[in-house]
């Protein structure tokens, strides 16, 4: 048996929180609390007050400000916290508390609320470029900004297509991603901008522009982002303009801000169904090497990959380091002379001398060792929320003994998430 209390609100239909009817002022405070309780609102189809006012829905005239109950159930622990603000909102009607004795708690999680809506979740105002204007300004403008696309308009504001760093690289002929060209110096940047800066941007962009208007629910947003195998939606308003940006980005925000702390739930004897853990979405195929592997050989894999990094592990299997090509620019960048040889690798085969150094340098010297790493354990809620407060792609997984396992990206959060709401 669980130890339980009822709260019971009766008001009625004109009164009002903050312009707000009381009930759905209560609504909102309870949800807010994310904790372990359930809320009903029910409305009397007759009543009467203290006042002497008498309203029936029988009586036409009458059946104005009819009374309202509101019903919460919650662990009694969870009492205190909720009767403090609630005794602010009910400015006219009567709080009264009940013990009850439960038999069992049950709860399904859910990925985010079904009830909310893109205009919920975007980026509103998001940055845009003209069709017609350099690519330059396009890389210029995503490399300022957090997400990897940017949303190309018309003359009247409606987006025609995406320019994304695949756009820029494939077509635009960028040789290095977004993160390492911020990187690099000022000097090997602008000569890449200059190179850029010969074609418009609605020749290499990504058309047409798959959008979604801002009334739509998050969960048909979602859908699409994940059956189109996209990782943002612009966002539209009914006549077609740009008013947002919809990011997987924003969608982990919404799951931060929306999900209680479910290991809590299940301390207070909750069974909470359908809740995922890390090991049911992690990528085993990420490849590993010892310390030894030479530094050519690990930018082979590193290339080879869509995960675009490698684990550095020791013979028992142990996680020890992680190699991206960032550690690769951060070690050869107090050497000039190598890092233009590195860039000049990135982009051309290597020379003589920057073959010899990459061969002779191992994965042990470049790796970065201090790592953030999770456990299978986690719930997917955690470790969106640590992905989305360090603004991190992509988080290596380890079993109990610091044995690495593979990798978890947005991508597979998303799904994971998204698989459990459907």
């Amino acid at each position: 048996m669980l130890n339980y209390k009822a709260i019971e609100i009766f008001t009625n239909e004109d009164a009002r929180y903050r312009g707000k009817p009381i009930a759905d002022a209560v609504l909102d405070y309870i949800r807010n609390l994310k904790i372990a309780a359930r809320c009903i609102v029910t409305r009397g189809i007759a009543g009467c007050y203290e006042s002497g006012e008498v309203s029936s829905g029988r009586v036409e005239v009458l059946s104005f400000n009819l009374p309202i109950r509101i019903y919460i159930v919650l662990p009694a622990a969870e009492t205190q916290q909720a009767l403090a603000g609630l005794d602010p909102l009910v400015a006219n009607g009567i709080i009264v508390l009940h013990d009850l004795i439960v038999v069992s708690h049950k709860a399904d999680s859910t990925f985010f609320p079904r009830q909310l809506t893109v205009r919920d979740v975007m980026t509103p105002d998001p940055a845009r470029i003209a069709g017609d204007s350099p690519v330059s300004e396009a890389a210029r403008l995503l490399l300022s900004s957090i997400f990897t696309g940017l949303p190309v308009v018309d003359a009247q504001g409606c987006p025609v297509g995406v320019v994304t760093q695949g756009d820029l690289i494939i077509k635009g002929g960028l040789p290095l991603r977004l993160g390492l060209l911020a990187e690099s110096e000022q000097g090997e940047r602008e000569a890449m901008m200059a190179v850029l800066a010969h074609q418009q941007v609605q020749e290499i962009m990504t058309s047409p522009a798959v959008s979604v208007q801002e009334d739509r629910l998050l969960t048909e947003a979602v859908d699409v982002m994940l059956t189109k195998k996209l990782k943002r939606l612009p966002v539209i308003d009914k006549g077609g303009r740009l008013v947002g940006i919809l990011s997987r980005l924003d969608i982990f925000k919404t799951v931060m801000r929306e999900a209680p702390d479910w290991d809590a739930f299940r301390a207070q004897q909750i069974e909470v169904k359908n809740l995922r853990t890390v090991k049911d979405i992690l990528r085993r195929d990420t490849h590993t090497v010892l310390p030894d592997t030479t530094i050519d050989k690990v930018i082979q894999i590193i290339d080879g990959n869509d995960i675009q990094c490698v684990a550095v592990v020791n013979d028992n299997g142990t996680l020890i380091g992680m190699i991206s090509d960032s550690d690769l620019l951060h070690y050869f960048k107090p050497d000039p002379e190598g890092l233009r040889a590195l860039f000049s690798h990135l982009t051309r085969p290597a020379g003589k001398n920057l073959s010899q150094r990459l061969g002779t340098t191992t994965a042990f010297e470049v790796m970065c060792a201090d790592l953030l790493t999770v456990q299978e354990d986690m719930l997917i809620e955690d470790a969106i929320r640590l992905m989305t407060e360090k603004r991190l792609k992509r988080l290596p997984v380890i079993d109990d003994a610091s044995r690495f396992k593979g990798m978890i990206s947005r991508d597979s959060l998303l799904r994971t998430g998204y698989g459990r709401l459907s």
